[in-house]
């Protein structure tokens, strides 16, 4: 059934998803703190609006797409933000936003009356144009499954428990091995450059055997090998979710040594290659330190 929803931050992300929600034929009410991201919606019929609150006094579900925890709750709790608004009931949270910031922001909105529904995502920005990004859903059981149908339409509908922050863990548990996979099989494919070996033919080994991961499947073969370097999701957003989930980890007293170097290693490529590289440019890091390019032949 279509609906009138609010939806705030159409970058990367968001604004390939809130196309598909209005092409599902849902109304959608639009803020951004860059306008000029508002174009593409607003030409395919969103209303835009002046602030977050504004959005929450326009209708009753408000979905938000946002780069970082701080700002998530900037614009969940601040001044001008969602809790302000006089009409907003629920609140969904497609960012990765960690569950210890979700549990906080969600106990703030229910003093207010709002429910807070974890919504993260997974599958890039082509999944999101594509509609097929693994959708992980945590919040009160009958209200995810209201929601269902609507958050269907970005991909596979996961329904992972009801309390707050279950979903973004199990985002941070995805996002942990993504960036490990990348990582790694970076510096497997650069160490086989270096001794000769071709990296397609490197590529179509391991996917052919146990090395198989989604590095080795389509982000070294499409985005290194082509020196496109064009996956859509930057270094700064991977660093800043392998960090997230190491502090989950470390405040539930779970041990993650391999993760604490890759962490290491997403720090570096942070600060060499800059926030708003691409994460397959973590490559670059390790051509660097080996004297090789790894390309097609």
């Amino acid at each position: 059934m279509a609906r009138q929803v609010g939806f705030i931050g159409v970058g990367r992300m968001g604004e390939p998803m809130a196309l598909r929600l209005i092409a599902a034929g849902h109304e959608l009410v639009v803020f951004d703190a860059r306008p000029q991201s508002l174009a593409a919606v607003v030409a395919k019929g969103a209303r835009a609006v002046s602030s977050p609150a504004e959005v929450a006094s326009a209708v009753d579900t408000v979905l938000l797409s946002l780069p970082t925890p701080p700002i998530v709750r900037e614009v969940a709790l601040g001044a001008g933000g969602v809790a302000s608004g006089s009409k907003v009931k629920t609140v969904i949270d497609l960012s990765t936003t960690g569950a210890t910031a979700a549990r906080e922001i969600a106990a703030a909105l229910a003093a207010k009356g709002v429910t807070w529904v974890d919504s993260p995502v997974s599958g890039g920005v082509a999944g999101a144009v594509a509609g097929t990004l693994a959708v992980m859903v945590s919040g009160p059981r009958a209200l995810c499954t209201e929601l269902e149908p609507m958050l269907s339409v970005f991909g596979k509908f996961f329904f992972i428990g009801e309390r707050p922050g279950m979903g973004q863990t199990m985002k941070l548990a995805n996002n942990l091995l993504s960036a490990t996979a990348m990582a790694a099989t970076a510096e497997a494919v650069v160490f086989g450059v270096k001794s000769g070996l071709d990296p397609a033919v490197m590529c179509d080994v391991i996917n052919a055997g146990s090395g198989r991961n989604t590095a080795s499947m389509d982000k070294i073969p499409r985005q290194v090998i082509t020196r496109r370097f064009q996956q859509g999701f930057a270094t700064g957003l991977m660093y800043k979710d392998v960090r997230l989930c190491l502090e989950e980890a470390e405040s539930l007293g779970v041990p993650m040594p391999v993760a604490s170097g890759v962490r290491a290693i997403w720090a570096r490529a942070n600060e060499e290659l800059g926030a708003d590289s691409d994460m397959t440019a973590i490559t670059q890091l390790i051509e660097r330190g080996a004297g090789v390019v790894v390309k097609g032949k």
